[in-house]
């Protein structure tokens, strides 16, 4: 598509707020979806520098919006592990920041640049730090693979319209909320997320676990977490579990990894 084209499709003007809602572009829990590999057209049509921009002025939002736990433990429990996954993941040349949400949800999120959010439900029903290390490492994993890049070209490149000219803080054009949201891997708000795909899912499971082990925590552990996950969905189906990939699947490539790895 050439510039031309690009700057006759039809735009309306977004503003601030509705640009920033929903750019949380990797939770732990997201549903499924498409891969790509995020060339192309996709990548004329949605940069890295515009992505990047989007995600610093959503996680400002966030934190605004969002009751921002003051409770020590959890919040050095957050970012002492987040500080040992880091470095095992190569990944030192963002600012990182670690923040945990005073929320009974059960979830946890990444956004490109390094930063993370926690939920204290998530966090309450994890046994040790190795637990919190499995979640770390699965969300610096889609940042590793640059997973949100790949979900937002794919939608690109799939015909979504978008036609952004103006990705800075103070306002972008698209065709609408949905096709931005979309293109950025996310729904409607930042914490109910559009789909990562599988591939992408069962990718950041084993690349987490990687970083786990460089970073001198248990594998196991892993396992442990998603059958208690696995446990807690028999009782109570979870909605933000509902078209991922299988917990039986999950621990059935995470026990096959660990035992090729010989990870203890």
């Amino acid at each position: 598509m050439t510039e031309d084209e690009l700057n006759a499709l039809p735009r309306v003007t977004m503003g601030r707020r509705e640009l920033l809602v929903g750019l949380a572009a990797g939770t732990v829990f997201p549903l499924a979806g498409c891969a790509t590999d995020g060339g192309g057209l996709g990548a004329a049509l949605v940069s890295d520098a515009q992505i990047m921009q989007a995600s610093q002025a959503a996680w400002e939002q966030a934190r605004q919006q969002e009751t921002i736990s003051r409770d020590r433990t959890l919040n050095n429990t957050v970012r002492r592990v987040g500080q040992r996954i880091v470095p095992a993941s190569g990944l030192t040349q963002y600012e990182w920041e670690f923040v945990v949400f005073d929320s009974d949800q059960q979830n946890a999120w990444v956004l490109p640049g390094g930063k993370v959010a926690f939920y204290r439900g998530i966090l309450e029903t994890m046994s040790n730090d190795d637990q919190v290390a499995t979640v770390m490492g699965h969300e610096v994993a889609h940042l590793s693979r640059n997973h949100a890049a790949q979900r937002a070209r794919q939608q690109a490149t799939a015909g979504l319209g978008l036609a952004v000219v103006n990705a800075g803080l103070g306002a972008a054009n698209v065709q609408n909320l949905d096709t931005w949201s979309g293109i950025l891997g996310t729904g409607v708000t930042y914490g109910v997320l559009l789909p990562y795909s599988r591939q992408h899912e069962l990718e950041a499971d084993i690349l987490g676990v990687d970083y786990m082990a460089r970073a001198g925590y248990r594998p196991s552990e892993a396992l442990e977490f998603w059958r208690a996950k696995s446990a807690q969905n028999a009782r109570r189906p979870v909605e933000f579990m509902s078209t991922h990939p299988s917990d039986a699947t999950r621990i059935e490539n995470l026990q096959r990894h660990i035992a090729e790895q010989g990870y203890a």
